[in-house]
């Protein structure tokens, strides 16, 4: 009897090593087929906060660039974005809120603008612009890394519709209509004040200017009745650059509910799935909320008004309570985009270097996109 219990336990420990080791071969097919395929495709991701980020550092006062070629300590450089395969990000041209009412809004994104311009003149051999999917291709084709364009928050036109042009001719391919709060163009789905109900009259104008010159419409960030109002005027596809399906954080309104997303899809648009935490997971939503309110609770109590303070703080606070989510919630969220609404109307929309310490875990950086494709690959089996 001994001698069978031993001879069972043996073929067990025989055949979960087996299962163990080819588990192990499989991840390890899986991992290199991963890294191929992002280096075979063309990889786009839909926002990046690179330039705001160079203004943060106070590129825009200074005459020289950060060198991006070689590793730096923000999300995207060249070097990141070869190890990942990432081919085509779109440089958010981000214009606050706060610009709504100072002015100078238009200011600020010409000299966004301009930076991007300079990382293209300063490192010529590995970046390019890029208006279009032909400029794309062919700057893959030659090994360089395409640097599209989008203003984030249509403040940035200044209530003139003409500025839609001068900004189309700069290279500009979408605006994403708002930001944090309601503008002259529509509400914000971060600002309860609900100024229009929508879209602004001027909004209106604003949509049919953006179809005529070719320039793609950004509802990330607007309410569900500006979106709902885009969709039924706009004559061409809609965008969301960087939002998440709302199914895994009820009652986030920056995200997008499925019927919303059916009803983008309807428009021939798409999705560009943000990665942060607190868009894909709900449990690492409410976290990160309360994290903001032990923040705004202790600024006004200590009446601290620098932000590199009040960063320093939130840190702490995140590496104590770690609310990340896992890269599994991202996939989750394509997966579910792709079920509701098919593959054609999802993409990347990463917000890097605009997510601050919020990125879930194994998605920290542009390097790691094969480890979206890995999941994905994984899905399939």
């Amino acid at each position: 009897m001994i001698r069978v219990i031993n001879n069972l336990w043996l073929i067990f420990l025989i055949l979960n090593n087996s299962c163990n080791s080819n588990f192990k071969m499989k991840e390890k097919q899986l991992l290199i087929k991963s890294n191929k395929l992002s280096k075979k495709f063309i990889i786009v991701d839909g926002h990046i906060d690179l330039p705001y980020r160079l203004k943060e550092a106070g590129y825009l006062k200074k005459n020289k660039i950060l060198d991006l070629t070689k590793e730096t300590d923000g999300d995207f450089d060249y070097a990141k974005s070869k190890r990942g395969g990432l081919d085509a990000p779109f440089m958010s041209i981000y214009i606050p809120a706060e610009f709504q009412k100072s002015g100078g809004a238009k200011k600020l994104a010409d000299s966004l603008i301009n930076l991007v311009i300079k990382i293209t003149n300063s490192f010529p051999t590995k970046f390019a612009l890029a208006n279009s999917p032909s400029d794309i291709k062919d700057n893959f084709s030659k090994g360089l890394i395409s640097l599209p364009m989008g203003i984030e928050n249509g403040a940035a036109i200044e209530k003139k519709l003409e500025n839609i042009d001068y900004f189309f001719e700069r290279g500009i391919r979408y605006i994403t209509l708002t930001h944090g709060k309601d503008n002259a163009i529509c509400d914000s789905s971060y600002d309860s004040t609900k100024t229009w109900n929508g879209l602004s009259p001027f909004g209106r104008k604003v949509i049919s200017k953006m179809n005529s010159v070719g320039m793609m419409i950004d509802i990330s960030h607007v309410t569900d009745e500006a979106f709902y109002q885009v969709i039924e005027i706009s004559r061409t596809p809609v965008i969301a650059s960087h939002s998440s399906p709302r199914k895994f954080t009820p009652g986030f309104e920056r995200n997008m509910s499925d019927d919303m997303i059916i009803k983008l899809a309807e428009s021939n648009g798409l999705i560009l799935i943000n990665f942060g935490s607190s868009f894909v997971n709900e449990l690492s939503n409410k976290k990160f909320d309360q994290i903001d309110k032990k923040v705004e609770s202790w600024k006004i109590k200590n009446k601290i008004n620098d932000i590199k303070e009040i960063n320093k703080f939130k840190n702490r606070i995140i590496e104590e309570e770690k609310p990340f989510a896992t890269i599994e919630d991202v996939i989750n969220a394509i997966d579910h985009v792709v079920k509701l609404v098919g593959i054609d109307h999802v993409g990347f929309g990463s917000d890097f270097d605009g997510l601050g310490n919020t990125l879930p875990y194994n998605l920290k950086n542009v390097s790691d996109y094969p480890n979206i494709i890995l999941g994905l690959l994984k899905k399939k089996l």
